[in-house]
């Protein structure tokens, strides 16, 4: 069957699965009570930014990082990026909500999937040498399911767009026809980043983004809010 890998994609990449991702706003909650993000324009340009500028180079190059280490069977590099994705994740709420949806990740198709690299990193998680971030389970299991590199960036991404228009419909807030009309024209920036992506110099991986985190972490401490992060 050609694309055979398309139905493991969709599965893996799936905005719906069980693993928490509706109750983070990774800091929109922030923006928005802040009167920065409130309207569909300022949304679009919100999404934009944080995909350009945070999600390219840190977790969609983490997926691709992943990936890659998955292929050459380095458990060793997986725990290393792993432990560089820690690092990298200054603030508290966004730190533990990637370790949560990784691990939950883990649970969902480790069920399905029977493969000694899965074995060593989920041994690495319980000895707490490795956190189980969600970008480099999502690439493991890319890997491991045959699917494409780059098909599996460009599905990562549409996945965390998808995420972001829906807490704008829901925070700002905005109609349902106004978020779609964001992502539809957002398909062309999805499929540059992916390419961006894929040839993304290794010294640039983890490119700080401090407004980024600056909200993210003003978020632990908002009055009242609707998400974990």
């Amino acid at each position: 069957m050609k694309n055979h890998y398309l139905t493991s994609l969709l599965h893996l990449s799936d905005p719906t699965l069980p693993i928490g991702g509706f109750s983070h706003s990774n800091g929109l909650e922030a923006y928005v009570q802040q009167g920065t993000v409130y309207d569909a324009v300022s949304a679009d340009s919100f999404i934009r930014s944080m995909l350009a500028n945070n999600i390219k180079y840190n977790d969609a190059a983490f997926v691709r990082l992943a990936y890659e280490a998955a292929s050459r069977q380095d458990v060793s590099e997986l725990i290393q990026l792993d432990q560089e994705c820690t690092a990298l994740k200054s603030p508290k709420e966004i730190r533990q909500a990637s370790m949560k949806l990784g691990v939950r990740l883990l649970k969902i198709f480790n069920r399905q999937t029977d493969h000694q690299l899965v074995e060593h990193f989920e041994k690495a998680i319980l000895e707490k040498e490795a956190a189980g971030h969600y970008c480099i389970t999502f690439g493991l299991y890319a890997f491991l399911l045959h699917v494409p590199v780059k098909e599996a960036l460009l599905a990562f991404y549409y996945s965390a767009a998808v995420g972001m228009v829906t807490n704008c419909v829901k925070l700002i807030p905005l109609g349902q026809l106004d978020g779609q009309n964001i992502l539809f024209r957002l398909h062309p920036l999805l499929e540059q980043l992916t390419e961006e992506t894929f040839d993304l110099r290794r010294e640039l991986v983890g490119v700080c983004n401090i407004g980024f985190d600056i909200h993210c972490m003003q978020h632990e401490h908002l009055y009242s809010r609707l998400y974990m992060s």
